[in-house]
């Protein structure tokens, strides 16, 4: 499926570009978490639309003809960086895209983490520690500004704004797990996303599956963290929004760990849902992970 669509993605770049409003500066991300920051910043100046979208898989996300053309129409394509979407850069050769590409993550320290295989691989989730989501929001700003240089200063005070509310969120967070004994902070979720979350905060995270929902665990590597659950005596089990409850509910019943609900790791949810925005996200998430914690 996926070589078939490339395949076919040049002979779309002939289709004639849909202009962008000319009041507005169309902005094009892979993924809705960076869309919400984006918008954040951008304001009444930018028209935003986000590729992968609220509850979807941002891993395994295969680009669509529709996709193709609205990046043909973009002034800036917007991506995480750190070996995340992969995908985009295939799109954005197809369509020919000649405008600004800006990587949210590039002024990030990455972290990097040992596969089951004994492979070194790099955690794309920065964006979990909110200290990197504030380089997130520099870097879109400075971006915008390239782009669109005539909306440079609105740019960079909306960025300044929405960088102290993150500030603001992050000290709340950091006091709320200050409040939580060190061994009671361990959590286990459905794939390993939430790495620079757990380092900035003291949390020591486990997960089913690694970095990607592309990898599936084996056998052995499932007894051995259900073995992990019990002796460290994991209170919960977390299901994030884009991936299959199947395995969260199977260690549950073997370890005897509840279902804490569900968490937004890679998306946001719809605009109803309890994670509509970045700054919602890291509060919901926050309030299901102590609640767990403290039993």
């Amino acid at each position: 499926m996926r070589r078939r669509l490339l395949l076919s993605l040049p002979l779309l770049a002939a289709v004639r570009p849909v202009l962008a409003s000319a009041e507005r500066l169309s902005v094009v991300a892979s993924f809705s978490i960076l869309a919400d920051m984006a918008a954040a910043v951008g304001g009444a100046f930018v028209s935003v639309r986000s590729l992968v979208g609220p509850d979807q898989d941002v891993h395994v996300y295969e680009p669509r003809p529709h996709d193709l053309r609205a990046v043909m129409a973009a002034a800036v394509v917007l991506r995480n960086g750190l070996g995340l979407e992969g995908w985009i850069t295939r799109l954005t050769g197809a369509a020919g895209f000649r405008g600004q590409v800006v990587t949210a993550a590039e002024h990030v320290t990455p972290r990097t983490m040992r596969l089951d295989s004994g492979a070194i691989a790099t955690d794309p989730h920065a964006w979990q520690d909110p200290r990197n989501a504030i380089l997130y929001v520099q870097a879109i700003a400075a971006g915008l500004a390239a782009a669109d240089p005539s909306h440079a200063d609105a740019y960079a005070q909306a960025a300044t704004r929405y960088a102290a509310a993150i500030a603001q969120e992050d000290a709340r967070i950091e006091a709320v797990f200050a409040a939580i004994p060190a061994e009671q902070r361990r959590i286990l979720t459905t794939h390993d996303a939430f790495g620079y979350y757990g380092a900035r905060y003291g949390i020591d995270f486990l997960a089913a599956e690694g970095i990607s929902t592309e990898s599936e665990p084996s056998a052995k590597a499932i007894a051995a963290l259900v073995r992990q659950i019990r002796q460290q005596k994991v209170r919960a089990v977390f299901i994030e929004n884009m991936t299959n409850d199947r395995m969260a509910k199977m260690l549950a019943r073997e370890t005897g760990a509840v279902l804490g609900g569900t968490v937004y790791a890679d998306a946001l949810s719809p605009p109803g849902g309890p994670a509509p925005t970045y700054l919602a996200m890291l509060r919901h998430n926050t309030s299901l992970f102590a609640a767990a914690m403290r039993g």
